[in-house]
């Protein structure tokens, strides 16, 4: 959780007053907020507090440190509060707060921060994207964002500083996953000033920046990322390819690294708020897939073919199936987002008022990016949420999938959820902002089966590609699994997907890659759909002719983010207020 990092123990200084427990607690929560905030200024411009856009965050192993010593703090005075006098809101703040701190703490032993990049995170990419996720109206704006271009090279050495160390240690990524992050950090360092992501800014002024302004902002911003950016992501890059990339790991599973096995267990635990067992996981992602490919045999032979590979042979071997160019693949994502906007009134009582834009992905991450992701939009609702599409390569990415793809990103998928978390006013602002990988993007892939039952998919090979959509995240329980517990090969993932999905080779060399990169974080998808597929229908047993759909929806949401087993119960209550 990155909402209370903070290096100043006064928080818990307290007047002499005697507190309710309630005062207690609330304001312990709201400083650490605030705190959190002013330590992590990247995530407070996120979410639309502007008080910090001049600051980016120490990374250094000191200021790693006093956070794991602030977290222990806080944690013990959250633990004195009596919780049985709290009212049910404040106890699940509190056991909230304690259940992320404990997970938090437990995990500071395995050094993340040694081993900060990957192919599809870390600074090389994060910052890369800074002028897209600040505001830039005002000329203040605007100086807040030089000042952020001149402190990047600082950020980029404690990072490599960070690397160094995560060397010796023996945290380092697979040695193959590395040339992908020179080849990224490289595209960063060597595009021409002019085409640079970092002066896109002055490329376009918004007309209340008076000319005088834009001129002086224009040479300094310029001379900034000439002089000092570029030339930092280049060593950057030089950093890897010559020290870092030599010396990455050759095997590909996370049981490779020290503790291996409870690395994984954490893993596991915090993306998918479950204790999961990964030899179960295993055998329910074997099940998963078999039960799915039943489906997808029937729309195979409704086709003409005899069983599902024949039905993939033809699929691949058919050029009608694939991007004919960048235009046409984003013009789908933005088509089907249209489409589903109209249906929403039906099956929610809530809706997002923050907007939701479709652009292309950006090109520094495209080549080892998904086929489209989603960046949420600014909490105040000043910046709306994105769908970034994927136009790299067009021609070789398939088409089947791209409505579901569009659902699961947009709305009525991370869009709707996120966007609607951001706009609750009767929770902390750090449960707003939490996110719970299991919920978030179990909601996306549950949102991926609501569209069918809202009527779209009317094509049969969309439809195809909706089950393959399933298919595909039952296969991540199969190989994240193999990979991470049963020492897979990278070869030995890719050739499950041949055998069990109607994949491009693209899409499945990036999800191997990003499952291997990320370990735990593929499970969550599948976890997190199954849960409320599975709360829908005891709700819908157990009310009867009074189940509300769209009740049920709202009740799912009406929370934020939450840990399955806090949701179960949370629907388990509402069920009973149903009655």
């Amino acid at each position: 959780m990155r909402l209370f990092r903070a290096c100043c123990l006064s928080l818990f200084s307290f007047s002499t007053f005697a507190a309710t427990p309630h005062e207690t607690l609330n304001a312990l929560i709201e400083r650490s907020w605030q705190h959190g905030l002013e330590t992590d200024p990247e995530f407070a411009t996120s979410v639309g507090d502007n008080r910090y856009n001049d600051r980016l965050s120490d990374f250094s192993p000191a200021a790693v440190a006093r956070e794991l010593d602030y977290r222990s703090t806080l944690l013990a005075s959250l633990e004195k509060i009596d919780s049985s006098q709290l009212s049910p809101d404040d106890r699940l703040n509190q056991s909230l707060l304690i259940r992320s701190l404990k997970l938090e703490i437990a995990g500071a032993r395995f050094k993340h921060w040694e081993m900060p990049v990957t192919q599809f995170g870390g600074p090389h990419l994060g910052y890369a994207g800074l002028a897209k996720e600040v505001p830039l109206k005002t000329v203040q704006d605007y100086q807040n964002y030089l000042t952020r271009l001149h402190k990047l090279p600082a950020v980029l050495a404690q990072v490599t500083s960070n690397m160094r160390q995560g060397m010796r240690d023996g945290l380092i990524p697979p040695k193959y996953l590395l040339a992908k992050v020179v080849e990224e950090a490289n595209d960063v360092a060597h595009k021409p000033l002019g085409q640079s992501l970092f002066t896109e800014p002055i490329r376009k002024f918004p007309g209340a920046i008076p000319a005088a302004d834009r001129a002086r902002l224009t040479q300094e911003i310029n001379d900034a990322v000439q002089s000092q950016v570029l030339p930092a992501f280049a060593a950057f890059a030089k950093f890897v390819q010559e020290d870092y990339e030599p010396k990455g790991r050759a095997e590909f599973g996370v049981w490779a690294l020290p503790d291996g096995k409870a690395r994984y267990a954490q893993a596991i635990e915090e993306l998918t708020t479950t204790k999961s067992d990964p030899e179960e996981l295993h055998a329910l992602g074997l099940k998963q897939v078999a039960e799915i490919e039943e489906r997808m045999l029937v729309i195979a032979k409704k086709e003409g073919f005899p069983d599902v590979k024949s039905f993939n042979a033809h699929i691949f071997a058919d050029k009608q199936h694939y991007g004919k160019s960048a235009q046409q693949i984003f013009d789908l994502y933005q088509g089907y987002t249209n489409q589903m906007y109209a249906k929403l009134p039906e099956y929610f009582g809530r809706l997002p008022k923050a907007k939701l834009t479709v652009v292309p992905m950006e090109e520094f991450r495209a080549p080892h990016g998904t086929p489209a992701d989603y960046s949420p939009g600014s909490g105040d609702g000043t910046r709306p949420g994105r769908i970034n599409v994927n136009e790299y390569d067009p021609t070789k990415r398939l088409l089947l999938n791209v409505e579901a793809i569009a659902y699961h990103e947009g709305i009525p998928g991370h869009h709707l959820q996120i966007s609607l978390a951001y706009e609750l006013t009767d929770i902390p602002a750090f449960r707003k902002f939490e996110f719970y990988s299991a919920f978030s993007e179990g909601w996306a892939l549950y949102s991926e089966t609501l569209a069918h039952e809202m009527g779209f998919y009317q094509d049969p090979y969309s439809e195809y590609g909706r089950l393959q959509n399933l298919v595909w995240r039952s296969i991540r329980l199969v190989v994240d699994t193999g990979v991470h517990s049963k020492h897979w090969s990278r070869q030995q993932m890719i050739d499950f997907f041949h055998d069990h999905s109607a994949m491009d080779d693209q899409n499945i060399e990036t999800e191997v890659d990003r499952y291997i990169a990320w370990p735990g974080q593929a499970l969550s998808y599948k976890l997190g759909e199954m849960t409320i597929l599975r709360l829908r229908e005891r709700a819908r047993q157990q009310l009867g002719a009074k189940f509300d759909l769209r009740a049920f929806h709202d009740a799912v949401l009406d929370h934020g983010a939450l840990p399955l087993d806090v949701l179960e119960a949370n629907i388990n209550q509402w069920i009973a207020s149903q009655k």
